[in-house]
């Protein structure tokens, strides 16, 4: 089959890969109608996620049909239509049983990390039980693609951030993550969601899919003139609730500066370097932060938001390639190619 793998020295090649066989009874095979690229993608390629392992096939989101089932699935047969979290978990040790799953200590963030991955023909899902969500007849693949991974984040970071109704919610960076945080934010009904970035096109999609109620163009803008931005859009006080998505070089400096005293700071945000956290200048801020990575344990819920039509994922779609494509594709994604947000790869192609 043909399968995307890097090597662990900064390089992507498309390969001829043996099909993956099932190797415990609670896995499935999974034929992949359709994956895409994940900025987490491109850290395990930069180097910047230590535990990943070389020379597997890259990808962590994607919708996909059961091939084969092994004998201890029960939920799960040939044929299904699947949406398959970006994480492995038992569902069963102390971590699990807590809703943890990314601390699972069987799994966690496995597929395309340290297990291979979904940009090949076929992947090898593990606890496919726990991991596999059953795709609704209503429900499309390209509806369903995201929910293993930037829904889950998004959904995980709102949930954890403690928003109430009338509370202002603050997200930094408005790319995929950003984005499908805004809409899960939305659903607890905060007075506003303000949208903070420095791509000007995307915060105006925020804006047109009512996504967000106020943006900050911080382009040019330094963190005390972002910090008295979100404050004159919060009564003075700063954001109750941020959700750092961005990564950048100051964003988690700007997550904890507008939030306001009281605050919870949720950092969803994979970063490439260590950050600093200067607490002789936010003492007495008594801020709560809650770190990532995300808990992808919520399919059948965030599903059935999308069957619903109240999570609507269509507006991250800028691109589409096949899968014979995809070194094209990344370099596409990674350059932010006519203001790409995410790309679906298609399965392989007889040319």
């Amino acid at each position: 089959m043909k399968a995307l793998v890097h090597d662990g020295n900064g390089h992507i090649t498309l390969e001829d890969r043996a099909e993956p066989k099932l190797c415990a009874p609670g896995d499935a095979i999974v034929r992949v109608t359709l994956s895409t690229i994940c900025t987490s993608d491109l850290h395990i390629i930069h180097g910047a996620v230590p535990r990943a392992t070389p020379d597997i096939v890259l990808g962590h989101e994607f919708v996909g049909v059961v091939e084969q089932a092994g004998t201890g699935v029960q939920g799960l047969k040939p044929g299904d239509r699947v949406a398959v979290s970006c994480e492995s978990f038992c569902g069963e040790c102390f971590y699990c049983e807590r809703g943890w799953v990314n601390n699972c200590v069987e799994g966690g963030w496995e597929l395309g990390c340290c297990e291979d991955g979904c940009q090949a023909e076929l992947v090898r899902v593990p606890f496919a039980d726990k991991t596999c969500c059953i795709i609704p007849d209503n429900v499309s693949d390209e509806d369903a693609l995201f929910l293993g991974d930037i829904v889950a984040t998004g959904h995980w970071g709102a949930r954890i951030a403690e928003i109430g109704q009338g509370s202002t919610v603050a997200v930094i960076g408005a790319g995929p993550v950003g984005l499908a945080t805004m809409m899960c934010a939305r659903l607890f009904e905060p007075v506003s969601i303000i949208a903070i970035d420095i791509d000007s096109k995307r915060l105006e999609l925020a804006m047109e899919r009512g996504l967000a109620d106020h943006v900050i163009d911080a382009g040019g803008m330094n963190l005390s003139e972002i910090e008295a931005a979100v404050c004159g859009l919060s009564n003075g006080r700063g954001a109750d609730s941020v959700i750092e998505a961005a990564g950048g070089a100051n964003t988690f400096e700007m997550a904890w500066r507008i939030a306001r005293p009281h605050g919870v700071v949720v950092l969803s945000a994979m970063y490439e370097g260590p950050q600093t956290l200067p607490l002789h200048e936010m003492y007495g801020k008594n801020l709560v932060f809650k770190t990532g990575g995300v808990d992808a344990c919520n399919l059948s819920e965030t599903m059935d938001l999308v069957r619903q039509g109240r999570i609507d994922t269509s507006c991250l779609i800028s691109k589409r390639y096949a899968l014979n494509d995809i070194v094209e594709a990344y370099r596409a994604f990674e350059a932010h190619e006519d203001g790409c947000l995410k790309i679906v790869v298609t399965p392989w192609e007889q040319r």
